[in-house]
């Protein structure tokens, strides 16, 4: 049997190049349409075109700001990492990289899945914190393309991860590093420490969904293992619909600081983009660090080497055809559908 491992991500343009930006912006707000009532398909269609046209102006302007996204490039760096990990153990598996929402998309993923002649796919969401618009909705987008091609393959997905202890340790290692190369100490009175998430809708968070207790949970885990003994949370909104977001909004934690040095860690990231580098690297400092304080950022560990294992390990029990949860998965709760699974499911 040969295995396709499909490395599902958000995506972004690689370049600031306007009608890139709003087809792509104009497929995350149709994606995200049940978050506001539309009469029919043609109304929501007008509704994410006009909100895409809306934000891209601003959104272009980020991109130029920091040369355009570096995170498909990161991304394809980690695919590989991932294929090297699992060769390495043995296994003839071929990885993809398949796009939400810009090119190589997941129908494009799984087309080459097929041609090659795979006979089984793992679709793994490069999300770390399992939420309902991109762990869950990235694993129904690969289905929805196998079923397209009328394709007969047996597809497994792995959707909540963060809990992998690699996972914790690449990142309080980054945050460790970080600090001792900056000689920063989170403890003082004078420095704060801030971990950075990717807001949702509250609306998710209303029907179930238990992304705000992963955050949280992976604060604290990842906080003790770097030696930060007090941290603040915030979350990174976005107002483009007039509905509520998860709180606080990071802006307004660190507008609230009185310390002359403020440290934050983008917690929920895997890859650099837009949000990091333009919405903590640059919005973040114009509109809440005071002039006469000191703004220091983690860098998201992309490139550590570790996470060709990490991603090998979730994949493994697939590929090798034993029992997942003899490495801890359970059948997944935001995802019930047979074959979905998780490290986040409650233990029996």
């Amino acid at each position: 049997m040969r295995t396709g491992a499909v490395l599902l991500n958000f995506g972004e343009p690689a370049e600031p190049e306007r009608d890139r930006v709003v087809d792509y912006l104009e497929r995350i707000f149709y994606a995200n349409a049940d978050l506001e009532d539309a009469a029919d398909e043609r109304e929501t269609r007008e509704r994410a075109r006009q909100l895409a046209e809306r934000r891209a102006p601003g959104l272009i302007e980020e991109y130029e700001a920091i040369g355009g996204s570096p995170l498909n490039e990161q991304a394809a760096t980690q695919s590989e990492l991932l294929e090297t990990a699992l060769e390495s153990r043995g296994y003839d598996v071929r990885t993809y990289n398949g796009m939400q929402y810009t090119e190589p998309f997941i129908a494009d993923a799984v087309r080459a899945a097929r041609d090659d002649g795979v006979d089984q796919l793992v679709g793994l969401p490069v999300y770390p914190l399992c939420g309902p618009s991109t762990n869950v909705l990235a694993l129904d987008e690969l289905e929805a393309a196998v079923a397209e091609l009328g394709w007969d393959v047996d597809v497994c997905g792995i959707t909540g991860w963060h809990r992998h202890p690699t996972y914790n340790r690449i990142r309080a290692d980054a945050i460790a590093s970080f600090l001792d190369q900056h000689d920063l100490d989170p403890g003082a009175d004078d420095t704060a420490f801030v971990f950075s998430a990717h807001g949702t809708p509250t609306h998710y968070l209303e029907e179930g969904s238990r992304y705000d207790v992963y955050v949280e949970e992976c604060c604290e885990a990842v906080a003790a293992m770097a030696g930060v003994e007090a941290y603040e949370l915030g979350y990174q909104n976005h107002s483009n619909r007039n509905i509520p977001w998860t709180e606080p909004e990071t802006e307004d934690v660190v507008e609230a600081l009185s310390v002359d040095r403020i440290v934050v860690d983008p917690i929920s990231f895997l890859h650099e983009q837009s949000e990091t580098l333009s919405e903590l690297d640059i919005e973040l400092v114009e509109d809440a660090v005071d002039d006469d304080q000191e703004f220091y950022r983690v860098p998201i560990p992309h490139d550590d080497a570790r996470l060709g294992e990490l991603f090998a390990d979730l994949v493994e029990p697939f590929v090798a055809g034993f029992e997942p949860g003899y490495f801890q998965f359970r059948q997944c709760q935001c995802r019930p559908e047979p074959g979905t699974m998780c490290l986040n499911a409650p233990r029996e």
